[in-house]
């Protein structure tokens, strides 16, 4: 893993004006067993560690009914990452990309999402597994991987023939 301020060869920053155009509310922080960047996996797996999603107690009553979802999306802002790249070079051999087309937590708005494992509800902590994010990471959201109220997928064209 790279550190913060490092730029890898090919890779492009820009100069940011400091953001002041939205607001996000913290639900609380998210508990893995992640310390350092270089610990932390470049994707979750639903058979890694148990992790823990510690919401702030007032938002406990929005858990509700969350219990019978097996998959849940979690949001997460990470807030240790840089915010100023535009092309990313991820395998450090110099080839680009840009960034809208990496899952890299390098962005302007570093919003990070995983579709997790549900393992249990413990007051106004989830647990779960599948997470990518460091120890400490401001927790956003957490939504149904699918429920009642989703879109239905379009239907079918039938076939003109």
């Amino acid at each position: 893993m790279v550190s913060k301020d490092t730029i890898r060869t090919g890779e492009r920053a820009v100069v940011c004006t400091p953001a002041g155009d939205a607001w996000l509310r913290f639900i609380g922080r998210i508990r893995t067993p992640f310390a350092t960047r270089d610990s932390c996996p470049r994707q979750g797996r639903i058979d890694g560690p148990e992790c823990r999603l510690v919401l702030d107690p007032v938002w406990q009553p929005a858990l509700a009914g969350l219990d019978s979802y097996e998959m849940i999306e979690v949001l997460y802002w990470l807030d240790r990452s840089r915010r100023d790249l535009v092309t990313q070079s991820p395998r450090d051999d110099g080839t680009t990309t840009g960034t809208f087309a990496l899952r890299s937590p390098v962005r302007p708005n570093p919003i990070g999402t995983s579709l997790v494992k549900l393992v249990r509800i413990e007051d106004a902590e989830v647990i779960v597994r599948g997470l990518d994010c460091l120890d400490g990471t401001p927790l956003i959201d957490i939504k149904p991987d699918r429920c009642a109220f989703s879109p239905k997928a379009p239907p079918k064209a039938a076939d003109g023939g």
